[in-house]
């Protein structure tokens, strides 16, 4: 029997099986050897190098990529937001390889990937599924396109996306597990569990902890508690678009609200209409793409050049001086004295600060370095 059969087996049992208390440690033992058994399978198709095309270089400040079925309208979205030219077309598997585009936006420069769409079964490899995934695996930001005539199809990118170990929306579990020599499995909690000690001990077990220290800093399920052991799950925030919205009826809107509300999508507040097409509603998107990345623009006061107002340099949110610095590269770091920034994060203009000063959205920051 091959991995991919024992696999449906598992899955199968999992879903035969109903859940309570007298089944936890079982279900929790078949989810652990589920993911065990993937993550094998993932590593076997990785090695195999097929599929391949679908490698794409990361540039630019941040990586997006536009995720959904087949001709919802990715393709023309790229083009509308950047100066690509991704193939479009009215009928399904257009997009054959994944298309980059640069949106410029707020003073960064935003890589977007028009990923080739998705089909049912792209997690077990259907439809070059695992190449196209691999892809998403690496975005910074993942913007679900859907059709404003398929709201379904939200449901079923998401469970895509989770079978392969791409958890959307979710902060890592905060779990820690140290293996040890000897003295067995000593579990530690810093809040209740709903889980008892003897299935959480099974899924160490299952999963090759034989000694071990583990330490719960949450309340976690079977799944939560599996995610936090393996190191092959990417933790990727999303947003949400609707395209195509300038062929409907204002009184089908209410419909596609309700489809919205009831996968947990606010859509007055969480998910931007858009017209790939007619070109609405693209600006609003391009802010929520920026608003979702965490990136703040600082603007480089230069030794007799001024303020660069028109590149700033792009980081991520929260960032400190000394990071900037590695950002810029070069011989700063040996060279540096100290900092003057201005703008919101300082107490005053050109505040004097070292390397661990927190930047926010347009400071100002000039940089004193040694001759």
């Amino acid at each position: 029997m091959g991995l991919e059969d024992e696999i449906d087996e598992i899955e199968e049992e999992i879903a035969n099986t109903p859940y309570n208390k007298s089944t936890e440690a079982h279900i929790g033992r078949l989810k652990s050897k589920l993911a065990e058994k993937k993550e094998k399978l993932e590593k076997q198709q990785s090695g195999s190098g097929g599929g391949g095309g679908y490698s794409v270089q990361k540039h630019g400040d941040a990586t997006v990529a536009l995720v959904g079925f087949p001709s919802v309208g990715k393709s023309s979205l790229l083009n509308s937001l950047t100066n690509a030219e991704s193939e479009t077309g009215s009928y399904e598997f257009t997009t054959l390889d994944v298309n980059p585009g640069m949106l410029e936006h707020r003073g960064a420069n935003i890589q977007l990937l028009d990923v080739p769409g998705l089909i049912e079964g792209a997690a077990s490899g259907r439809g070059d599924g695992q190449q196209v995934l691999a892809v998403v695996r690496n975005a910074d930001l993942i913007v679900f396109v859907l059709s404003v005539f398929e709201i379904e199809q939200y449901d079923r990118l998401q469970e895509e996306l989770y079978d392969i170990n791409i958890r959307v929306d979710e902060e890592p579990p905060r779990v820690t597990v140290r293996p040890k020599i000897k003295d067995g499995i000593k579990i530690t909690s810093s809040t209740d569990q709903d889980l008892n000690e003897e299935t959480i001990s099974d899924v160490l077990r299952d999963q090759g902890y034989v000694n071990a220290d583990l330490n719960l800093q949450e309340n976690v399920d079977i799944d939560r508690l599996i995610d936090g052991l393996m190191d092959n799950r990417e933790y990727i925030p999303s947003i949400t678009c609707v395209n195509k919205v300038d062929l409907i009826e204002p009184d089908y809107k209410q419909q596609v609200d309700e489809l919205l509300r009831e996968r947990g999508l606010d859509p007055e507040g969480e998910v931007t209409f858009i017209s790939a097409e007619a070109e609405r509603g693209l600006e609003a998107l391009k802010d929520r793409i920026w608003e979702n990345l965490g990136l703040i623009r600082v603007y480089m006061d230069k030794p007799g050049r001024g303020i660069d107002w028109e590149e700033p340099l792009v980081i991520e949110a929260g960032s400190t001086v000394g990071e900037a610095i590695g950002k810029l590269g070069g011989e700063m770091e040996e060279r540096f004295r100290f900092a003057r920034v201005s703008g919101p994060s300082a107490t005053h203009d050109e505040q004097q600060v070292g390397t661990d000063h927190v930047l926010e959205d347009e400071d100002v920051l000039k940089l004193i370095l040694r001759r």
